[in-house]
């Protein structure tokens, strides 16, 4: 018998909070319950279906049989570096694409504030994903070498940190994974309200979202975001060596975008992380700390260098050395005293550090030693 050509749409995500809100309206149901739905899956992430929820009334059962899912995404592998300080996470989505999420673990008390050991212990930062690829096209990105495929939902990107507390207890999130979060943006505003709203609970400011400068939507970010943390990928003191780097920059000339960026200091009075990747002889020569230290110094920012991750032998660009890193940091340091620091890498060892996420997974299970890394994503002025 052959199969019918129009087959029903297919189940929503429950953390598609849009649609599920509507859906529960124009069904004459209380949106009041859908926490509580967000809360059973959360406790039970690998139930099946929504019968379980307590306290609904038939008319929200039978909805939720009927176009709702727990979660429309699964956790088919995860690759944990030999540390034992990442987790690599692959998610298929419904529509057969695959995203990667990683998940970071720190020991706060390796870090120092004011001089004096930091309090706390170990907890964990996830960095998710919010597109299938990229179109940005960085070419020291190994997400920008699949292209761009498709936008993830809001539920999808919700879903990572469902399935991400399977392994972990996240209390950081930042959207660093694959893909442009700002060029996701209806998608990403409503995931961010879900995730620091019931019952997940993030504070706003454990979230950072990462762009490399789409400025319509940093014009639009304090007003929807307030108090979540936003970081720029500049990685060059000027439009050339940018451009050159990441094609994408020629949308968005550099004096427009630190323009746009100081119009949203003036607004939010949020500290602005930079991000800066150290490319050797491109950008990290100490002409370029003094005119990333010019450009920056009117602005509240804390500069993140990150050293240059190999993506495989496609690559043109070598890592800075660790004495031309030292010195790019003096200088910005010494001289402009903005406040500078250099990324530990995690994760290298399954493909889970930064600018590495592209779909693939190692085989290997095996993990070493435990050691435990100070946060840079927690640092905080």
């Amino acid at each position: 018998m052959s199969s019918s050509s129009s087959s029903p749409p297919a189940r929503r995500s429950v953390f598609d909070a849009a649609y599920i809100r509507a859906e529960f309206d124009a069904a004459g149901i209380s949106p009041t319950f859908i926490p509580t739905i967000w809360k059973y899956v959360l406790q039970n992430p690998r139930c099946s279906d929504l019968d379980g929820v307590p306290s609904l009334s038939a008319a929200a059962y039978a909805l939720l049989r009927n176009k709702f899912r727990p979660t429309t995404s699964t956790l088919t592998a995860a690759a944990e570096s030999k540390d034992r300080t990442t987790t690599k996470l692959l998610i298929r989505l419904q529509n057969g694409e695959s995203v990667e999420a990683v998940i970071m673990r720190y020991d706060s008390r390796l870090g120092k504030y004011d001089g004096k050991t930091r309090p706390g212990g170990v907890r964990s930062t996830l960095c998710v994903s919010s597109q299938v690829g990229c179109k940005m096209g960085c070419r020291f990105c190994a997400t920008g070498t699949m292209g761009f495929k498709s936008n993830l939902s809001s539920g999808e990107i919700v879903e990572q940190l469902v399935h991400a507390t399977r392994y972990s207890q996240i209390r950081n999130i930042v959207f660093m994974g694959m893909g442009e979060p700002l060029n996701n943006y209806t998608a990403l505003v409503e995931a961010i309200q879900v995730l620091t709203g019931f019952p997940f609970q993030i504070s706003p400011k454990r979230v950072t979202v990462s762009t490399v400068g789409i400025i319509h939507s940093i014009n639009k970010f304090n007003n929807d975001l307030p108090n979540i943390n936003l970081a720029v990928s500049l990685h060059a003191p000027d439009q050339d060596i940018r451009c050159h780097i990441m094609p994408a920059a020629r949308a968005f000339p550099l004096a427009k975008l630190m323009n746009a960026l100081q119009s949203y200091q003036n607004a939010s009075k949020q500290t602005i992380f930079i991000e800066y990747i150290m490319l050797d002889g491109v950008n990290d020569q100490e002409e370029h700390a003094h005119k990333l230290g010019k450009l920056l110094e009117n602005f509240k920012a804390v500069v993140n260098l990150i050293p240059f991750n190999p993506i495989g032998s496609a690559s043109t660009f070598k890592t800075s050395s660790d004495q031309s890193i030292k010195k790019f940091q003096k200088v910005l340091r010494g001289i402009y005293s903005i406040r500078t620091t250099v990324r530990q890498e995690m994760g290298q060892d399954i493909a889970g550090a930064c600018g590495q996420l592209v779909v693939s997974l190692p085989d290997e299970r095996s993990a070493g030693g435990a050691t435990l890394l100070s946060d840079i994503e927690d640092l905080r002025i």
